[in-house]
Parts: C-alpha cells; structure tokens; sequence
C-alpha cells in the first residue's frame, strides 16, 4: 500500500481528485498539512459528519496533519448546498455554543496534542473583514457568470438566492487562501456536494499566490438506493449522546439493509480489508452478524468500548440471547402518575415514542404497538400498576424500536 491515497480508494471513499497523480505523489512523500470545515449550525455532529471525521483520522495515522475549521464565521452566512431554503440566520452566543460541542466531539476522533493537529475558528479572521477591502482583493477574483454554473448554487436559482448566501463561496475560498499563507495547507477536503467551494479555493490561490493547491471530495454518505443515511423516526442520528442515545445509534448499524453493511464497514470502521473481506463473504441470515460487527465498531468510535458492550449486551438481551436489558432506552413514571391509570398514547408521548396521539392511534390501528408482547388493540387501553412487572414494563413500537418504562414508587 503506498499512501493513505491508496487506504482511502480502497475502501471506497474517494469522490472527486482536483490532481490526481500530484496528490498521490505529495501524500506519499511529505507530511500533508490539510483542512475540512465544519459548520456548528446544530449543537451536535450527525452521521453525515461522521465520514468526513473518518477521513481525517486515517490521514493523520498516515502522519499527515488536520486541521479542523470551525466555521464561526461561515455559519453566520449559512452554505446554501444541498438546501432548497435559506438557513435560519443564528445568535453568534448560538453559533459559539455549537462549536463548543463540536470541539469536544471531533477530539474523540483527532490527536489535537504536540501539534498534531489544529483546530481553528474562522470567525477569527472572517468577523474582523473589511467588507470594501474584501471585496477589493477577493472579489475581483470570481467570475458571476462562473459562480452561477456552481451545483451548488444552480439548485438554488428558481427557488431563490439570497445574497447572504452568494458570499458563502467567497468566504470558504478565502479560508483556503488564509489556511494556505498562515500554515502552508495545500490540500482542502470534503464531501462531494463541496466540489464548487473547494474549486474556489483553488483557483484563489493560484491568482493570489501564483502557487498550486489541492482539492478531494469523498462520497456522501448514502443508502444503496441513493437515500441519504442517519434519517431515522426520531430526526438525524447525531453523535451527541443526549440526542441519539448510544443504544438507538447501535440499534441503527445494526437494522442497515443487508446491501450497505459492507460499504458501511469500509467508510466506518478502522477494520482490515482483510477482515472486511471475510464479513462480505456471509450471505441470508448470517449477514446479521456482519452488521453486529458494524453496529459494535461504528458505536465504539463514537461512545466509546464501555457504552459499545452495554448496547450491544442491551439488543442481544432484547432478542432473548443472554446480555442486560437495563441499557436500552428507558423512561422513569411515578406511582402517582399510574396510580388510577394511564391512558396508553398519553403513556407513549410520554415517553417519545409519538409525537401526537393521531400518530398513536394510526400506528395502533396498524397493529404496531406492543405493551408487555402483547399487541394494543384499542387507543382506549389503559395502563395501571399491575401492568408491570417487577416493576418494568416494555413498550415495542413496530419491529425494532424498544422502549423500557420504570415504575418508581
């Protein structure tokens, strides 16, 4: 294998390549300062985040140094990508507070110690801009008429565009030029949906610093069926374990259709080839234990080997074959609440599993709610004491979402 060039088309991660055969030769023979961006539009990473964090972390192993750009100042503006709206404009106090997170869940992933890697807010130098200065020595570089033939902003032209959001490529190009003079980083990444911005990039350095830089985009994150994966009942699977907790994120690995769990195994998981190779070879019914492997490995790199075994030991005591159910989802009631009883939608909001009882009840109509194994049949059922056992009681909604309820007295 010659360089983490290699690693990474080999396992299926690479998209698009500005140069190819110069960034292979640069990878290979020097240490590579390089950058993705990160935009703290929400206080957490989703999965959609998780392969670009991935990639960072197989090109330091390689001994090539990340940068991480918080995008404090870019999420000001908003990336119209992949959007058909505009963005909801944010507080900076909200953006700082989502970046804050951010730091703390990319430090799980990259060795930020004895600079080895850096992590840097762009609001340092984008806040502070001179907007006629700016417009004076960046602007004069981007053709319109080239901008307006960007994927990115085409999607974007009968719905409208703001021209907040025209700007954004001016300003992550310009993160590049900065990146590039301050700490000699000439290779920028990210998703493929990021081509046209990483392109500007590109092209302002080469008018501005005479000089070559590097681009590569890696493949988005997506079903066999082209659909983008981590949507699930609950909204985005996020790495944040107040939101998505480490069982459901386990149980989402674990229940991916049979076709993906090889690709997932390659883009997710720091395993061999080798032993990616023998996992691909179980078919039917045996393929469940290729996607107990991803589950495991995909929630260890996330929440850590600890709370990995306890969602694993969770979903095999789920499924009757030994293990300790108290790690699944769970939900506290008080004997007062339960007392003269509870009426089961009114349980069910309670506990999340429904965001309204119209949901409740057309899910109970289709025979997909369980208390205790036993199929409701009636949104009248109502719950009591005597309904748990030992003090639980055990709600399943449709197939695979379990939910444990703890009666305190």
């Amino acid at each position: 294998m010659g360089s983490v060039f290699d690693t990474l088309n080999e396992r299926g991660m690479i998209a698009q390549v500005t140069h190819e055969e110069q960034i292979k030769e640069i990878l290979e023979k020097e240490k590579v300062t390089f950058y993705i961006g990160f935009d703290p539009t929400a206080d957490s990473l989703h999965v959609g985040h998780f392969l670009q964090m991935m990639v960072m972390a197989h090109m330091q192993r390689a001994g090539h140094r990340p940068i991480a750009i918080i995008g404090g100042g870019t999420a000001m503006v908003g990336d119209p990508t992949g959007k058909t709206d505009m963005r909801k404009m944010m507080t900076r106090e909200e953006i700082q507070r989502n970046a804050n997170k951010f730091k703390q869940q990319l430090s799980k992933f990259i060795d930020f110690s004895e600079g080895k890697a850096l992590m840097i807010d762009n609001a340092e130098w984008l806040l502070e801009l001179n907007y006629v200065k700016f417009l004076r020595e960046i602007g004069v570089h981007f053709s319109v008429n080239r901008m307006l033939t960007a994927e990115c902003f085409k999607s974007r032209l009968e719905r409208g565009l703001s021209f907040i959001e025209f700007n954004y490529m001016l300003m992550q190009s310009y993160d590049f030029l900065k990146l590039f003079q301050e700490y000699d980083c000439k290779l920028q990444l990210g998703g493929d949906d990021q081509w046209s911005n990483i392109l500007g990039g590109i092209d302002l350095i080469r008018r501005v610093e005479s000089k070559e830089a590097y681009g590569m985009t890696f493949t988005l994150l997506t079903t066999s069926e082209g659909k983008k994966m981590g949507k699930t009942e609950k909204g985005a699977l996020w790495l944040d374990p107040e939101k998505t907790s480490p069982y459901d994120f386990y149980q989402y690995w674990r229940n991916v259709h049979d076709a993906d769990v090889v690709k997932c195994l390659k883009l997710l998981t720091f395993l061999s080839m080798e032993e990616i190779e023998k996992l691909a070879q179980l078919k039917d019914q045996q393929i469940n234990e290729a996607k107990k492997v991803l589950a495991y490995e995909v929630t260890k790199l996330v929440h850590g080997e600890e709370e990995a075994v306890k969602a694993q030991q969770a979903a095999e005591a789920l499924f009757g074959q030994g293990g300790v159910a108290k790690d699944m989802p769970s939900t506290e009631v008080f004997l007062d609440e339960i007392a003269a009883g509870m009426n089961v939608l009114d349980l069910l909001i309670k506990v999340k599993l429904i965001s309204s009882k119209g949901e409740g009840r057309r899910l109970i109509k289709q025979g997909g709610i369980y208390v205790n194994d036993e199929r409701v049949e009636t949104a009248d059922l109502v719950v009591n004491e005597q309904d748990f056992k030992e003090n639980e009681l055990m709600i399943r909604k449709g197939k695979k979402v379990y939910h444990r309820v703890i009666l305190i007295k």
